[in-house]
């Protein structure tokens, strides 16, 4: 689609549910993990595992882009929620632990087809406000990733973890609806060609070498919350109920924050914004660590606020960059983010095992101060 001026407020809706309807059931991963560790008898090493074989496909995010720069790819925003719904919906009654990262990896597939080109059709229909467009973009995804656990958890209370797989027709649903939404939305096709692929990924290196470094210390905090925040609080005692709302509460201020933080750094700039979260994220998570009080729940508001208001920030820059290749800009950033993530994943799951994740919040609380710098470095730019 060619991109217009104005903001389509339309088009980028669609594209928001679209992400909702597909997060949902990515989003169910954390919450049911306590009782995936239980039924498998499996460390906290293996359980990073799992979230590992789901982000591996993400390292083909270039390729992808490469494709959608020449092609549409709405039919794979399409199908995806239908694919990730069947196969996270029926994690509850895989009988082993290959079967599981089996439906994982099939998840992680029709992940990288759905995150790889939307973010492009979110910008061609934003016009000038960039920021803003990838605001609602991700405020789908976080707002998925509120009910997701809701959804999963409330399942489990009435069916049992083996009956996870009755929700899997609201993604298929899902789909259909989809299709008949975004038949007429085409996704973005290069129109000429000043440089290869790899002159496109050599020219802006040092770029991605910030964004790599950010992304790195960031995904401490983010994956110790997203991922294990359910386990720790089920391991000091907590509910799994409680532990579901707690995620839930998580994500639901992520998604204030992503709303906010888009139209935010098109007004005051990518980079004043970024340095503000950089700094109170690893303050925050300390508090949090260090509080055992119900001072946890607003301390857990504020830092979805903050740490998924980087989102929509890093996206803007990699669409900003002003390249004619942007799908294979997004899908370099999204395979550097993905892939930092997974190896993060483990890490803190070894971590977890040797020490501890109480021990392993705290040190993440620590690690996230060295995206400081880094932010310090990049050009401030503005939409």
């Amino acid at each position: 689609m060619k991109k217009s001026k104005k903001f389509q407020y339309g088009n980028v809706l669609t594209i928001s549910l679209a992400h909702l309807s597909h997060d949902l059931y990515s989003s169910f991963l954390a919450p049911i993990l306590p009782l995936l560790i239980a039924k498998l008898g499996i460390p906290l090493s293996y359980a990073g595992f799992l979230d590992v074989v789901r982000k591996l496909p993400s390292l083909f995010n270039p390729l992808i882009g490469l494709i959608a720069d020449k092609v549409s790819v709405k039919y794979f925003i399409i199908i995806s929620p239908a694919i990730t719904a069947i196969s996270m919906s029926l994690l509850g009654i895989a009988p082993s632990y290959p079967i599981v990262l089996i439906l994982l990896l099939v998840a992680g597939i029709s992940n990288t087809l759905f995150h790889e080109p939307s973010p492009v059709i979110v910008k061609n229909v934003s016009g000038d406000q960039i920021g803003k467009g990838m605001s609602y973009y991700m405020l789908g995804g976080e707002l998925a990733r509120t009910l997701g656990p809701l959804l999963i958890t409330t399942a489990i209370s009435l069916w049992g973890l083996e009956g996870s797989w009755r929700v899997m027709p609201i993604g298929l649903v899902a789909s259909l609806i989809l299709y008949i939404k975004l038949r007429n939305v085409s996704g973005n096709k290069v129109t000429k060609r000043e440089k290869g692929a790899w002159d496109t990924v050599k020219k802006h290196h040092k770029f991605f070498g910030l964004i790599t470094c950010i992304s790195m210390f960031r995904a401490t905090m983010h994956i110790s919350l997203t991922l294990y925040l359910p386990t720790y609080l089920v391991g000091q005692g907590k509910s799994l109920w409680l532990s579901g709302i707690a995620i839930a509460l998580l994500q639901l201020a992520g998604a204030v924050g992503t709303f906010f933080a888009g139209p935010l750094s098109d007004r005051f700039g990518r980079k004043k914004i970024l340095l503000m979260t950089s700094i109170a994220n690893p303050i925050l998570m300390w508090l949090f660590v260090a509080s055992d009080t119900m001072l946890r729940v607003p301390i857990l508001i504020v830092i979805g606020f903050s740490l998924f208001a980087t989102g929509p920030i890093l996206l803007a820059l990699v669409q900003d960059t002003g390249t004619e290749r942007p799908s294979l800009m997004n899908g370099v950033y999204m395979a550097l983010t993905f892939g930092i993530g997974s190896l993060i994943s483990v890490l803190i799951g070894v971590v977890g095992d040797w020490l501890g994740l109480n021990m392993a919040f705290q040190i993440s609380s620590f690690t996230a101060l060295g995206a400081i710098p880094f932010v310090l470095m990049l050009k401030d730019r503005k939409a």
